[in-house]
């Protein structure tokens, strides 16, 4: 069975299976499943893009109300390899934005052809080359809005610092999946099923990396898994390794402080003379 003892777990490995320019494929073993979950949510949810997070309307004659636009633009993938020069705007000192802290943007189309004009993201002029809208092979991104003869659209956006448990037009990934145990050896799923379960439900391709336990063997209370499968698909604002790399510093921070937190607990004696002896305290 896949499982193992948590002195066996101390020494996680990564095995990458495929890596391109939006996706990475990978397993990771020799681990426990909150530090593998952790990671996933960490992926999802804790590191930092770029995103416009304020949007002023000097001019909208479309069919679309301002909300709604705005909104859009919001989930516009935005670029995001040079984050970390960006300061969060809560630690920032200027009034509402400024360079150190944003990038701002402006769209100015107006449709003078009859039919219908499409205005895609990639025309969202950046006052920073390095943080632009994300465009696909045609280089037009996404369908932001469609304007007919006469209709306007005059926007200023600013673009903002930020991580997806605050909202999640900042979140790097599409979707991450995670499977662990495609056997289901140690039966945490209960298969709903109406004749075979085999049959009606098919083994995923990670279950070519996994034996699956003999039916008539003794079943171990006691086993865990140890082997997580990861396929990470990006928005494209990040790289998927810069993500996966971010994530796991995200990790090491929290655990950092929280180690912190326990040692100054554990010693509230030698903290308190070491406050009282330093007069900036």
């Amino acid at each position: 069975m896949n499982g193992g003892m948590h002195g066996e777990q101390n020494n996680p490995q990564i095995r990458i299976r495929s890596l391109d320019k939006d996706s990475v494929d990978f397993v990771l073993s020799n681990t426990h499943l909150s530090v593998a979950n952790s990671l996933r949510r960490a992926m999802i949810a804790e590191v930092p893009t770029m995103a416009i997070d304020l949007v002023q309307f000097i001019e909208n004659t479309s069919v679309l109300a301002d909300e709604f636009i705005a909104h859009r633009l919001g989930l516009v993938p935005l670029v995001s390899a040079t984050v970390e020069q960006f300061k969060l705007t809560r630690d920032c000192t200027c009034a509402e934005y400024c360079k150190e802290c944003s990038v701002e943007f402006t769209l100015h189309v107006k449709c003078t052809e009859p039919g219908t004009r499409v205005v895609y993201s990639s025309e969202l002029i950046s006052s920073n080359k390095d943080v632009v809208p994300v465009v696909d092979e045609d280089g037009q991104g996404v369908i932001l809005v469609k304007l007919s003869k006469g209709q306007e659209i005059n926007v200023h956006c600013v673009a903002k610092k930020g991580v997806a448990k605050e909202h999640a037009k900042w979140s790097p990934v599409a979707a991450v999946g995670f499977e662990y145990d495609p056997h289901n050896n140690f039966r945490h799923l209960d298969y709903w099923y109406e004749k075979n379960v085999k049959d009606e439900w098919p083994l995923s391709k990670n279950a070519g990396e996994e034996v699956e336990n003999d039916p008539g063997a003794p079943f171990d209370f006691n086993a865990e898994p140890t082997t997580f499968y990861f396929n990470v698909e990006t928005v494209g604002s990040l790289a998927p390794q810069t993500v996966v790399i971010q994530a796991t510093r995200k990790l090491q921070e929290r655990l950092g402080d929280l180690q912190m937190a326990l040692e100054k607990d554990q010693n509230p004696d030698a903290n308190a003379n070491m406050d009282e002896g330093d007069p900036w305290v």
